[in-house]
């Protein structure tokens, strides 16, 4: 690889870890960069190459907000434990996923969750407590745990953006604590996919490790500000973010090449 494709793939690695920190999402920036700066890469290899990074930085910002916030272990511990089995069975499955198809259903859950978010503006900013029933506690762990983390095997990006929104929706979690779950449970499904990628060999250690460093750094960066600037500051960056992936996803889906 290049000087230059490299330096441009971890600069990309940090500011995933700085975007997946704060509200999830970061594998969006990171997975096309590496399908770009290494041209002809099988789906399944970048992926695994992406977890070497993404496992590092989410462990680092779980860590980041379990010291400095209240995290719901027995929704994120039951659902982060599922979620290593889960994600595992769709890394199993990935290599069976034609190269163009993660873009088009990507696209159309980021546009759901866009259009979710900007129908209920309170979403995520205050925290409905009352809504944190044991039914709903359960659908949240078989949400996050089973449905979510083998999408994140099977396909990946935008996981940590749709644990975020599945905690904010079913539990009342306000975005700073949905954040803290998610790092937790998107740390399992990161460890569960690296698993099999590895076993597999659809992984380029070296540059997953160098991409780890970069990633850790952009995701102790961005889990403290997202806990220092609250609820309001991470919505902000979660459209903005969820928005922008949608442009970006959507000029490549119709206008590149």
């Amino acid at each position: 690889m290049d000087p230059v494709s490299l330096s441009t793939l971890l600069t990309a690695a940090a500011l995933a870890g700085w975007v997946d920190a704060v509200v999830g999402g970061g594998g969006l920036l990171l997975l096309p960069a590496l399908l770009v700066a290494v041209p002809g890469v099988p789906v399944a290899t970048a992926l695994g190459t992406n977890k070497v990074a993404a496992i590092f930085g989410t462990s680092t910002a779980a860590v980041t907000y379990a010291r400095r916030t209240r995290v719901d272990w027995a929704v994120a511990g039951p659902a982060a434990g599922l979620a290593v089995l889960t994600a595992g069975l769709g890394a199993a499955l990935a290599g069976a996923v034609p190269g163009g198809v993660y873009r088009p259903v990507v696209l159309v859950v980021l546009v759901a969750v866009a259009v979710f978010v900007l129908a209920r503006p309170s979403l995520g900013v205050v925290a409905a407590p009352q809504r944190r029933t044991p039914v709903r506690v359960v659908v949240a762990v078989g949400v996050a745990g089973l449905g979510i983390a083998l999408y994140d095997g099977l396909i990946g990006p935008g996981t940590g953006t749709f644990l975020v929104l599945a905690f904010t929706a079913v539990l009342g979690s306000d975005f700073v604590h949905a954040s803290a779950m998610a790092k937790v449970v998107n740390a399992g499904t990161n460890l569960g996919a690296l698993v099999v990628f590895g076993l597999t060999g659809h992984v380029w250690w070296a540059l997953g490790a160098a991409m780890a460093v970069c990633n850790v750094a952009g995701a102790v960066v961005g889990a403290r500000m997202a806990l220092r600037r609250g609820a309001g500051f991470v919505r902000v960056v979660l459209l903005v973010v969820v928005l922008a992936l949608v442009a970006r996803l959507g000029y490549d889906q119709w206008l590149a090449g």
